[in-house]
């Protein structure tokens, strides 16, 4: 960690896992592991993001240990399958519960939003001297897989390869029964959930719900299905960012919607994401999936079963955006690393576009923007990727820059990372995140402090949350960053004076 603040971090990014924090059994928190890392952080003078991680470690890019949901939570299970997300071939997906059990109060005479609820006002109750202190600077809130704000349609533990198209995740008992009231209220109580959307490794025009000419996604029966589906998971993030709001109330920290899976288990705990941040972070976040395969396809069949209702001439993701802002919620977003031109042709992948989309949409709706890599990078072309979607339009000498995001999370702390020909790139970037600026410190020296968080607006309808599905064009970003970390000639040079070094050694 004394590496991280000589490179002038600002802070780590800490995973709280439900199933560790919780293990023992309902309302058993232990609390101790995470206060003596906690500790650790303060003493070296970084910052803390905690998220609240309400989902299993295990099963997806980038999990090298198991750690699944309580003990006592997995006993319900046991007798009720159905709280799981399910597939069409009825196969369990044990990562998160599904939103068909937010309301259902079968554990223990608690919802599923009353054990998210629960376990965040103790964490408030049990790290009162790290929110007081200004530690914890912000809060992560988990809302799906991967602690994502989706369903787990690309689950590789089940067999899904990168760019299969994933499979829709609603056919548990629960959200079996709310599609079919929800169909016979809108007149259509013939109409079931699809059977006709292909399996996880599919390619869109194998199937006939995202077929290119008369595909159910653009029948009238196929919309409704779609709304349904993406209005469950906006309903699901509204419910469980109220809670957290009111957990947290009066905390001078941000509320965030999302949490990657950072932290791989208490004896990794030493080894957290890092966070870069050129402003203060808000009180809550959400993080929202970058899904950039079939991006380009005009079905956008992966986003579509992942729950983004995302279409050329529907925008599924100011729609999020219009939800997160009833909180004053920070928008997380991934793949900000990503150029189209390295993705594989054949997935028809968007990531350029994508972030661009998303970031303009989050814009639009008057709320903070936050970002992180989706794969690890160690390449300065990769670094200036990141600068540049996080500064779209450069820097400005004159205040704060009119676009750009409020932190960036790096992902992850590693031996890779810490070798002295990445780590030195990577001082540079983090110079090149500060606008060339030496590093402050102080919130209040920044353009916007923290300040207590307030309680959460009134309730939008969901009526007035789907206007936000009009598509606006998205704010225009630069080809290139005007705070490069240097390019191809670069890489090269640094590749030969570790050459050079090594063998002196």
């Amino acid at each position: 960690m004394r590496q991280l603040r000589a490179a002038d971090v600002d802070g780590v990014m800490v995973d709280v896992w439900w199933g560790i924090v919780e293990a023992e059994g309902a309302k058993c928190y232990d609390w101790s592991a995470y206060r003596e890392l906690f500790h650790m952080v303060e003493e070296e003078g970084l910052k803390l993001q905690a998220i609240m991680s309400f989902h299993q470690c295990g099963g997806n890019i980038g999990d090298a240990v198991d750690i699944p949901l309580p003990r006592w939570v997995r006993d319900v299970g046991e007798s009720d399958p159905d709280i799981y997300y399910t597939n069409r071939s009825g196969t369990r997906n044990r990562e998160y519960l599904t939103v068909g059990v937010d309301d259902q109060p079968i554990f223990d005479g608690r919802t599923a939003v009353e054990l998210y609820s629960d376990f965040m006002k103790s964490f408030r109750a049990n790290m009162a001297d790290f929110l007081d202190a200004g530690i914890i600077t912000d809060i992560e809130v988990g809302l799906g897989p991967a602690g994502e704000l989706r369903y787990p349609s690309y689950p590789e533990a089940q067999g899904w390869v990168f760019p299969g198209i994933g499979e829709f995740q609603c056919y548990d008992k629960y959200m079996k029964e709310e599609f079919k009231e929800d169909a016979t209220m809108a007149g259509h109580p013939e109409w079931d959930l699809p059977d006709d959307a292909g399996e996880y490794n599919d390619k869109p025009t194998k199937t006939k719900f995202f077929a290119a000419k008369n595909g159910t996604y653009l029948t009238e029966k196929g919309s409704f299905f779609l709304t349904w589906y993406s209005n469950k998971l906006l309903m699901h993030g509204d419910q469980i960012l109220d809670a957290a709001n009111e957990a947290f109330l009066g905390c001078k920290l941000k509320l965030a919607a999302k949490a990657s899976v950072l932290l791989h288990s208490l004896n990794a705990i030493r080894k957290p994401s890092l966070c870069v941040a050129f402003t203060v972070i808000p009180p809550l976040a959400s993080q929202v999936s970058g899904i950039h395969w079939w991006y380009k396809d005009d079905n956008h069949a992966a986003e579509l079963t992942a729950g983004y209702y995302n279409l050329n001439d529907r925008d599924g993701y100011r729609t999020i955006a219009r939800m997160l802002a009833r909180h004053d919620a920070i928008l997380n977003f991934t793949c900000v690393e990503m150029r189209n031109w390295e993705q594989i042709r054949r997935a028809k992948s968007g990531p350029e576009e994508l972030v661009r989309q998303v970031f303009s949409a989050a814009w639009r709706e008057g709320i903070e923007v936050a970002c992180e890599n989706a794969l690890s990078r160690y390449d300065r072309r990769g670094y200036n990727q990141i600068l540049k979607n996080a500064r779209p339009n450069g820097v400005s000498r004159n205040g704060r820059p009119k676009l750009r995001v409020l932190a960036m999370t790096y992902l992850r702390l590693s031996d890779e990372l810490l070798k002295r020909i990445n780590f030195n790139v990577f001082r540079l970037f983090v110079r090149k995140m500060h606008a060339d600026q030496e590093y402050c410190a102080d919130p209040w020296k920044y353009f916007k402090p923290i300040t207590p968080v307030e309680r959460s607006k009134p309730e939008i309808p969901m009526d007035e949350i789907l206007e936000a599905t009009e598509t606006m064009k998205p704010y225009p970003f630069d080809p290139e960053t005007d705070m490069s970390v240097g390019g191809a000639f670069a890489d090269v040079v640094d590749a030969a004076l570790h050459i050079l070094t090594s063998s002196f050694n």
